[in-house]
Order: C-alpha cells, then structure tokens, then sequence
C-alpha cells in the first residue's frame, strides 16, 4: 500500500527540484527587501510592504492568472523573455518553481525581516566607526545576526512551495513529469475514480514532508541561536 509507483515518485522528485529552485531563486530577493523594510525609510514603503505579503491574503488561483497574463508566452513579461531569451516559464516546472517562489515570498521576507529587526543597531554603528563601509557593515555584521531567522524563513518557504496548488495549476496545468507536483498528483487521483490508495499514499508524504520541513526549521533556528549566543547546544 505505501509503495510508491513511478508517477508518484516522479510527482515526488518534481516537487522537491521545485521547490528548491523556488527557494534558491527568490532568497537574494527575499533578503534585499527584508532589509529595506527592516531598515529603510522611503516614500511608499507601506505600500511595498503590502504588495509583498499580498500572496498571502489573495485567492492561489488569482495569482496563478496574474502570472499567467504577466509571465505567460504572451504575457506583459513572458512575452518579452520569450522572444528575446527563449525563456518560457508557463506550462513547465520553471512556471512551477516560479509560482511557488511567489506564494512563499511573504514567509521568507517576514522572518528575515523579523531577524534583521532584532540585530543590534549599536553593533551595526560600531562597525561603522571602524570604517566598515554599508556593504561591509550588511555582509559582515547584519547578515551573520540574522541568520537563524534566514534560516527558518528558508525552510518555512521551502515547506509552503512543497504545498503550493493553486497558483500553480491555474499558472502551469497538470502535466505528468513537467508540472505535477506532490499537490497537483493528489487532485488528480482525487478525481479518477479507484485512486482512494493512491491518494492516501500521496496525503500521508505531504503530512510526512510537512512536519519534517517545520521541525527542521525549528531545531536550525535554535541551533543557530544558541551558536551565535555562544551557548553549547544539545
């Protein structure tokens, strides 16, 4: 019963290689607007604010459509990748990974944001004054500080792109070895009729996938900690 057949170790294997890619692409990203939002004052800094965790409040299927009218093979975007770099991202796992890295987004810049936030400023400024230019002061002081918030924010995205469905049905359809990830393989089975064992399977690796991502995070993050706190760990 828990031996996986080939479509669903295929859908297995897809998901992960997306959701890897989902995370790796949008982490510099995630971090560069974390730190604006932990850190800068400019004009319409609410509004960015908003338009990152907007993911997190729209419906899956109405950003699966936006990115298919931007990014699509006619898309505002997509169009242009397409005809100038041969870049297309609808209806294959780069349109998968590119899906998941959107709905993740807001995860991952909330815990760097919340990270960067708690790095001492008076450590940041000493910096300074030792003639530590910004960059220096951002790759040599903040960025270490912050890292078990990096961390779980990395592990948290990667856990949400593992789940992400809607955004990414509606942006890429489901094609068996392209775009059927963990989510997208189990409402297929859903919807043939004698797939209740296929299903279960497929439910019950999620569930597994799931709870490992998020105890990881958790035992990472405190790792880091009680490293940087000079605290010997368990």
């Amino acid at each position: 019963m828990f031996t996986l057949s080939p479509l669903e170790t295929e859908a297995l294997r897809l998901s992960l290689l997306v959701s890897v890619t989902a995370v790796a692409g949008s982490l510099p990203f995630g971090i560069a607007i974390a730190w604006l939002l932990a850190r800068a004052r400019f004009p319409g800094k609410t509004l960015l604010d908003g338009i990152v965790h907007l993911p997190l409040v729209l419906p899956p299927v109405a950003v699966g459509y936006l990115l298919l009218v931007t990014m699509g093979r006619h898309g505002l975007i997509g169009g242009w990748l397409h005809d100038v770099f041969g870049i297309t991202f609808a209806f294959n796992w780069k349109g998968a990974a590119l899906a998941s890295a959107v709905i993740s987004f807001p995860l991952l810049v909330r815990a760097v944001r919340l990270s960067i936030e708690q790095v001492d400023r008076g450590v940041e400024a000493a910096a300074a004054t030792l003639g530590a230019g910004p960059w220096a002061v951002f790759f040599t002081v903040t960025l270490p500080l912050a890292l078990p918030g990096i961390a779980a924010g990395i592990i948290l995205a990667f856990a949400r792109s593992l789940s992400e469905f809607g955004a990414t049905i509606t942006f890429v359809a489901s094609i068996p070895g392209e775009t059927r990830t963990l989510p997208v393989a189990l409402f297929a089975v859903t919807q043939s009729a004698g797939g209740d064992a296929e299903a279960l399977r497929l439910c019950i690796l999620s569930v597994a996938l799931a709870l490992l991502t998020l105890l990881i995070a958790d035992r990472l993050a405190n790792r880091l900690e009680r490293r940087m706190k000079g605290q010997p760990h368990a």
